[in-house]
């Protein structure tokens, strides 16, 4: 690493520190969206059906969750730096060992390791927030990281589509694998410890789960939790059913699937971009509050034109832009809500926050892969319950909230 003085050191307030952290807390979405027009044709080419393919996202849901416990307290302890290297790297083998899977149990294995390498960075992007931003200027921050990361999963699914025309499903991972190899080579030569004071206590599950107390006795910080994991089930139900859904109901091929994809992804950028401008205006709750009724509204909205049945892959993409602005207006502003109180335990807050997410969006993708067993009307009914219950939360523990 170099000196602090080098100019290539990544300093706070700088586009060039934002676009970083983006990346890193996009590797995780990336490394699921760019494959998802593939899903159909890694069942084919496994030898499986359309619940065995989904199980390498829902596996993924869980190998991340479980990353996620150790990753921030560790990085509590002995630094930012070294825990995200670690991760970068075991995601990187595990990308490899996907690339190079000849069945489908071998495939679910290496994603699982996977995803165990892509919770570091995802943990540890937000940590190096809550390290260098207070409050209001975390949530700015954050809104700023999901503007930028906004843009990889809306570009992933298409290049997803176009490496699958030019070569099979495999192409994907090799293409994964050289962006992540990029991005850590990116952060051992620029990215500076942001860890100000280390965490005197010794690292053993016990003292994990004793420092998870404090967290979960802040009445805030487990609303601003629960509300960030509802809106993000919605997000990935969309994200595990979506490719089989528009596809075979609606006939999409891999381009097209991309591209409507990358339109939901817009409504999400769309929502962060707002964010950032009334933060000033009306500070997080204020931020909040639109957010929660674009979830329920989009969520509701396509359900009812499901029922109707248009025929028209738009009765689910656009009601789905419509919760992807709501979901960048409420999740960037609960995380740092989340983890505003506890500066001396930014890595922990970020793990337990991230557990909480990822476990319930594993738990709703392996529920959903067996209701669209039975009908594709299984989709809109899990967002629309989503989008309500994050929005009936926010209502009940802000009575007074102006909306």
């Amino acid at each position: 690493m170099a000196s602090r003085d080098d100019p290539r050191i990544l300093r706070p307030d700088t586009l060039a520190m934002t676009a970083t952290l983006a990346m890193l807390t996009a590797i995780g979405p990336v490394s699921t969206d760019m494959y998802l027009p593939g899903l159909p044709a890694i069942a084919d080419g496994l030898g499986t059906d359309v619940r065995g393919a989904q199980l390498t996202l829902s596996v993924f849901l869980v190998g991340f969750a479980c990353g996620q416990f150790w990753y921030g307290p560790l990085s509590d302890r002995v630094g930012r730096r070294p825990v995200l290297l670690f991760g970068l790297g075991l995601f990187s083998v595990a990308t490899l060992a996907c690339l190079l899977a000849q069945d489908i149990a071998t495939l679910v294995v290496a994603r699982f390791v996977q995803a165990l390498g892509a919770a570091a960075p995802v943990v540890l992007g937000r940590a190096v927030v809550r390290d260098l931003y207070d409050g209001a200027r975390a949530g700015r921050e954050l809104s700023r990281m999901g503007t930028i990361m906004g843009l990889a999963p809306a570009i992933a699914p298409v290049l997803g589509g176009l490496i699958l025309l030019a070569a099979d499903w495999r192409a994907i991972f090799g293409v994964i694998l050289f962006a992540a190899a990029a991005l850590a080579f990116h952060v051992a030569r620029n990215l500076p410890e942001t860890l100000r004071a280390r965490s005197p206590e010794p690292l053993s599950i016990g003292a994990i789960f004793r420092g998870f107390g404090p967290l979960l006795a802040n009445g805030d910080y487990r609303t601003s939790v629960a509300l960030s994991t509802l809106a993000y089930g919605g997000l990935f139900a969309f994200i595990s059913g979506s490719s089989f859904v528009l596809q075979e109901k609606y006939g999409l091929s891999e381009i097209a699937f991309g591209l409507s994809f990358g339109f939901v992804v817009l409504g999400y950028i769309a929502g962060t971009l707002i964010a950032q401008r009334l933060f000033s205006l009306r500070g997080l709750d204020g931020v909040i509050a639109p957010g929660v009724i674009c979830l329920a509204a989009g969520g509701a909205g396509m359900l009812a034109l499901a029922l109707v049945d248009t025929g028209s892959s738009l009765e689910v993409t656009l009601p789905m832009a419509v919760y992807g602005l709501g979901l960048g207006l409420t999740m960037p502003q609960a995380m740092a809500k989340a983890m505003s109180p506890f500066p001396e335990r930014a890595g922990a807050a970020s793990s337990l926050l991230g557990m909480w997410q990822m476990g319930f969006a594993a738990l709703i993708g392996i529920a959903l892969a067996a209701a669209l067993r039975v009908t594709a009307l299984a989709l809109p009914v899990f967002i629309a319950a989503l989008g309500v219950a994050a929005c009936a939360l926010f209502l009940l523990s802000r009575p007074r909230a102006r909306l």
